[in-house]
């Protein structure tokens, strides 16, 4: 194992279409990029079972990808400052709207509808290592050997026992899925238990869903592994540059991954699992986050304190907003009921509120 090296799949998942340091739609050869994209996906499944079955001192690894440490700013960042603590993850709640920011131990609850915005504090028994949407008005924070779930309005936090370290959480129908630090994801039912346990990877770290497809993110390999929950077991899967760090999803079908080590945004789409998208952002990109009111997707740039926005729409991202922000913008989240934009800063520097009628497409 190669800790500082990068992962074995970097090798077995160069026969995906090599999209160079500019931006380019794999559409455009339509055959040769969807079989190079299957041709890894396949290579990449190969290993991540032999890593199964042959245990984790097998696998290649690196260590995770971080943020690069932020300057100081030479700019006002754009739009409202709010007040704030560190900010470590950021998500508005869906159901009330409300804020969510998580500073290891501690959640605070901002209303954003209040002027200036009110906030509340919740402290968690652990620390959490990050945010997901559970049920309207509800959060999910994964915690060392449990998830935590917050009800919004009365700030009440339950805790559901999950074996080893949770990294990540993800809420389908009445189950959850839980990444964890193990490499393992477990399917937990409506009673909490653990139904089934699919394993194989060295870490699961962001969980994202399309339709009825579900997707990892193993930061220690840097790839992009499918799940298949219909025989509770990895699927296809990818290389995710060199060092990936997050993953969301957006409503056009589309698994969007931030490759920090290399500055790139990377664009996927699943069933099967291909690459379509390879853009350079530049800065060391970090925290993702997407606007379905416009269909652009926000990135932050930890080294120019910058937060930036692309429209993927055409097959080629194009740049729709660049503003300064706060220092170390770790986190960024949209408020789905407004479209107004969140970027938390890591540095305690406050959180930066920019309007969705404040931005304009093509500035």
């Amino acid at each position: 194992m190669r800790p500082s090296g990068s992962p074995h799949v970097a090798a077995r998942a160069e026969s995906t279409p090599d999209t160079g340091s500019a931006s380019q739609d794999t559409d455009a050869h339509p055959r040769r990029g969807r079989r190079a994209g299957i041709l890894a996906a396949v290579a990449l499944t190969v290993a991540v079972a032999g890593c199964s079955s042959s245990g984790k001192d097998t696998m290649e690894t690196r260590e995770p990808a971080t943020a690069a440490a932020a300057p100081v700013p030479t700019a006002q960042p754009a739009g409202q400052l709010i007040a704030s603590g560190p900010v470590g993850a950021l998500l508005a709640e869906a159901g009330t709207g409300q804020l969510a920011a998580l500073d290891g131990s501690t959640l605070t609850l901002f209303d954003t509808a209040a002027q200036p915005p009110a906030a509340r504090t919740v402290p968690l028994p652990a620390r959490g290592a990050g945010l997901s949407q559970g049920r309207p008005g509800e959060l999910l924070i994964p915690i060392p050997e449990a998830v935590l779930r917050v009800d919004v309005a009365s700030a009440r936090v339950d805790r559901i026992p999950v074996p080893g370290d949770a990294r990540s959480v993800l809420r389908r129908d009445e189950d959850l899925l839980v990444g964890g630090a193990d490499g393992a994801v477990r399917v937990l039912g409506p009673d909490n238990a653990v139904r089934h346990t699919l394993s194989g990877l060295a870490s699961a770290d962001a969980l994202a869903a399309v339709g009825p497809r579900v997707a990892v993110l193993d930061r220690r390999q840097s790839a992009l592994v499918e799940l298949d929950l219909t025989k509770n077991k990895l699927g296809l899967a990818l290389r995710a540059g060199d060092g990936a760090t997050n993953l969301i999803s957006d409503t056009r079908g589309r698994l969007l991954a931030v490759n920090t080590e290399y500055s790139e945004l990377l664009v996927y789409t699943p069933g099967p699992l291909v690459l379509r998208q390879r853009f350079p952002v530049g800065s060391s990109p970090y925290a993702i986050a997407y606007d379905q009111r416009s269909d652009t997707v926000w990135v932050t740039c930890t080294q120019t304190n910058e937060i930036v926005g692309f429209d993927l729409s055409t097959g080629i991202p194009r740049e729709v907003g660049r503003y300064p922000t706060v220092r170390q913008p770790n986190s960024v989240t949209v408020d789905e009921r407004t479209g107004d934009l969140f970027v938390g800063s890591a540095t305690g520097d406050g959180l930066a509120r920019i309007r969705a009628d404040q931005r304009k497409r093509g500035q």
